[in-house]
């Protein structure tokens, strides 16, 4: 059993000093804070020249100052200026950079607000909406006043309809209950898809680097390879962990200094605050074992390849496989309960994001949470004796392998020792 923990720890350590682990975890570390600091990064290059200027040719002489008090109320980042030149004026000092758009006011012949919007480029549609927003609220006032509405009448005739949900279903869960869940499904997902394309691969290549060394030749003969796969595994799901804990770690207290803003707490604000304490376990449960179905697959592998080139074709179909769940779990997101949805939950390579989305979304009864998990863990089982004898042979297995035909030669190799 000595022989285990030195591969492990030997494997743990190794990635934890080397140079691509410590660029990757910085680099990872810096895009982190640059997103969790977006809001601070763009007000920095925006600082003196915030404000977006739009020169406005009134032909009516009456527009002006009314959208000028309903954008105020839209974006105080928008500056209207009234323009008396001409038009081809106007627009020369728009293509000059003096202005960011123009805008020309006018009534229709129903005496309604419109309007023409002229920029260097239409690219950004952001300013556009504002104006647009700004504009219509003005042709609402303009329409009320000539149907002698009053502004409480307006008022009334805007107010949102009341139309409750209500699940009839027992113990189903709340909107606000499944705005959580759906946030919390979201972040695992990503977890789920970030650590299995990039720790499997490493386990692969990890493998595959040992064989074209010809180390494995020396390892082979002191421990049995059954050992070395297990290790490894374990070895870069400690490696996994202490990355993921290190991003987390970084993106919680880069968010929590950047919202002083908000009255509720962290938890609060991104909807985590009330989610059950059985929804978390899950999402620990199906993490560890969606890791650990994707890393002993790849491990053997990895075991087939002794050049690290091929490592990305041998292990395509794995990738695709998680892609593929990932995309059926974010339609799933809108529409959890479909049976498409309740069918692939049961597909072990799905389970793990797929069976978590209907646990997290959805009220459904403990026998199917616990049959996803059984079948995780005998999916993990049978791969994980089924490629434990491939690994042993494939190990021993040297030249180019680009096909999965070479799983029967790593049995061969496995039973004539």
């Amino acid at each position: 059993m000595n022989s285990f923990w030195i591969i492990l720890l030997h494997t743990y350590l190794t990635k934890l000093k080397s140079k691509s682990f410590i660029i990757t975890t910085i680099l990872t570390v810096v895009i982190v804070l640059g997103l969790t600091n977006i809001q601070n990064i763009i007000n920095l290059f925006d600082k003196g020249g915030a404000k977006e200027t739009v020169a406005v040719l009134d032909e009516t002489g009456k527009l002006y100052e009314p959208l000028k008090q309903q954008l105020a109320a839209i974006n105080k980042e928008i500056k209207l200026t009234i323009y008396s030149h001409n038009e081809k004026e106007a627009e020369k000092a728009v293509a000059a950079g003096d202005f960011d758009a123009l805008i020309q006011l006018r009534l229709n012949q129903e005496q309604l607000p419109e309007a023409v919007f002229k920029a260097k480029s239409i690219a950004d549609t952001s300013l556009f909406t504002d104006l647009q927003t700004g504009l219509q609220q003005l042709k609402t006032t303009f329409a009320a006043s000539k149907l002698n509405l009053t502004q409480a009448q307006l008022t009334k005739l805007y107010e949102p309809v009341n139309f409750k949900k209500i699940a009839l279903e027992k113990n189903a869960k709340t909107e606000e209950e499944l705005n959580q869940a759906r946030g919390l499904v979201y972040f695992l997902l990503f977890i789920i898809y970030f650590a299995v394309i990039m720790y499997a691969n490493m386990i692969a290549m990890e493998v595959a680097t040992e064989k074209s060394s010809r180390v494995m030749e020396i390892l082979i003969s002191s421990v049995s390879p059954i050992k070395q796969m297990f290790a490894k595994i374990l070895g870069v799901g400690l490696l996994s962990l202490t990355q993921l804990v290190v991003f987390l770690l970084v993106g919680y207290y880069s968010l929590k200094s950047n919202m002083n803003s908000f009255q509720d707490g962290f938890w609060d604000v991104f909807g985590f605050g009330n989610v059950p304490v059985m929804t978390i376990i899950y999402a620990v449960v199906f993490f560890i074992l969606g890791y650990f179905l994707y890393a002993t697959l790849a491990a053997f592998l990895g075991s087939l390849v002794s050049r690290i080139e091929d490592v990305q074709q041998m292990i395509t179909p794995m990738t695709l496989l998680v892609v593929a769940g990932f995309m059926i779990a974010m339609f799933g997101l809108g529409k959890p309960d479909t049976p498409f949805i309740t069918i692939t939950s049961y597909f072990p390579f799905f389970t793990p994001m797929i069976m978590f989305l209907r646990v997290g979304m959805l009220s459904i009864p403990a026998w199917e949470t616990m049959l996803g998990i059984a079948i995780l863990v005998a999916t993990i089982i049978v791969l994980a004796i089924f490629g434990a004898r491939v690994y042993r042979g494939g190990v021993l297995m040297y030249g180019k392998s680009s096909s999965f035909k070479d799983i029967k030669k790593a049995l061969q190799l496995t039973k004539n020792e």
